[in-house]
């Protein structure tokens, strides 16, 4: 297990540990349903340093990664980002990503573990271009600051004079003994979402079970110099405290990204989906910007086609006293139509929840469907995303 660079500034917070992809995380601070509450109402902040990141550096690096993934990243300016798959040829997830430009490099972070598959899978395709890889992990951690007043508790670090607006904006600061910080709007768990702030467009006419978040002040990420990281880390948490927030851990992170209805790549997206199967289509695909692996499958499905089966969130009901686990079963008319692919008890709700995989002629938003789990059986009702 990869340890965390802040091990020990954790456990002086009283954090328990846990594992997620071969990396250590911190599960919680001992009570992570107040660290939920934070989440959903204040602001909580979390080290993600676990995760992947890479830089792209070199002259063609906007051109050539155009071209490895579903989204547009020439017209990305600096300080601007995007969210994006990777796929096969036969258009098959390799992994999700969130894209940032730099002034001399492209920021790549993603899930972790991936790195080792991700840069040589990249480096595969480089033959005149003029790009380099760069593992950024062992020079940056990443901190992250969540929910509806995330901007506040930035305020309050008094570090930025200047707070991006705009959803994968991205700004820099120099700093003589923390060393070049970078802050990205990112809205990691939909904290401000409201379908009031949906925005009608083309997309969501076409695929109405895909929801728009209204991510304004949601979310901040800092990028940090490893040697900083434990000095940034402390006075975020305090910026935080001063607004009521506080440190949270995947627990309550985990929940409430599933609440939001937000796949994560790992656990409900993996190698044998297709972005369009995800609920990521309209916030992770371009469909005019030209050739990439796995494009003219994709595009295909698009104009002419359909998906057999899409992500669901799913409510169910109390009969059962466990969770159901990744790939529990999903019956219609007693013929399996999908399974599931994460599950929790939402504080928010109060009731058990899941997102999983419905073939299209049963996932209609109202269908009930029967879950088997090895606990037994229990209804599974189809419901809009957000949950809450």
């Amino acid at each position: 297990m990869n340890p965390l660079n802040l091990q020990a500034f954790h456990h002086g917070l009283g954090a328990r540990f846990a594992e997620l992809s071969g990396a250590q995380i911190v599960n919680d601070y001992g009570d992570w349903l107040a660290e939920h509450a934070a989440l959903q109402a204040l602001a909580g902040v979390i080290d993600l340093s676990f995760r992947s990141r890479l830089c792209l550096i070199g002259a063609d690096r906007a051109r050539y990664l155009h071209g490895q993934v579903t989204n547009d990243v020439k017209k990305l300016r600096v300080g601007e980002g995007c969210y994006a798959a990777i796929t096969t040829a036969k258009a098959k997830m390799e992994s999700d990503l969130n894209i940032f430009a730099l002034t001399d490099e492209l920021l790549l972070d993603f899930e972790p573990g991936l790195a080792e598959k991700i840069s040589p899978r990249l480096e595969k395709f480089i033959v005149a271009d003029d790009v380099q890889i760069v593992d950024a992990a062992p020079h940056y951690g990443l901190l992250s600051v969540q929910g509806p007043k995330a901007a506040e508790a930035v305020r309050a670090l008094g570090l930025f004079t200047e707070i991006p607006a705009k959803a994968f904006g991205s700004v820099k600061i120099s700093d003589a003994t923390l060393g070049e910080v970078y802050l990205m709007n990112h809205a990691r768990v939909g904290a401000c979402r409201s379908r009031g702030d949906e925005t009608q467009t083309k997309e969501n006419l076409e695929t109405p079970h895909v929801v728009s978040y209204h991510s304004a002040n949601a979310g901040f990420d800092l990028f940090v110099p490893n040697h900083s990281l434990g000095a940034v880390a402390d006075k975020l948490i305090a910026a935080a405290k001063q607004i009521g927030g506080r440190a949270v851990g995947w627990q309550a992170f985990e929940t409430a990204r599933i609440e939001a209805g937000i796949p994560r790549f790992g656990a409900d997206m993996d190698a044998s989906n297709l972005p369009l199967e995800c609920g990521i289509e309209s916030r992770a695909v371009t469909y005019n910007k030209g050739c990439y692996l796995g494009q003219e499958v994709i595009n295909r499905i698009h104009s002419v086609g359909h998906v057999n089966r899409e992500l669901r969130g799913l409510r169910l009901t109390n009969d059962l006293n466990v969770l159901p686990q990744r790939g529990d079963k999903l019956f219609h008319a007693d013929k399996e139509v999908g399974h599931v692919t994460s599950a929790v008890k939402s504080p928010t709700l109060d009731a058990q929840i899941a997102l999983g995989y419905v073939r299209r002629e049963a996932n209609q938003i109202g269908n009930e469907l029967t879950l088997r789990t090895a606990a037994g059986e229990g209804l599974a009702k189809i419901v809009e995303l957000p949950f809450v």
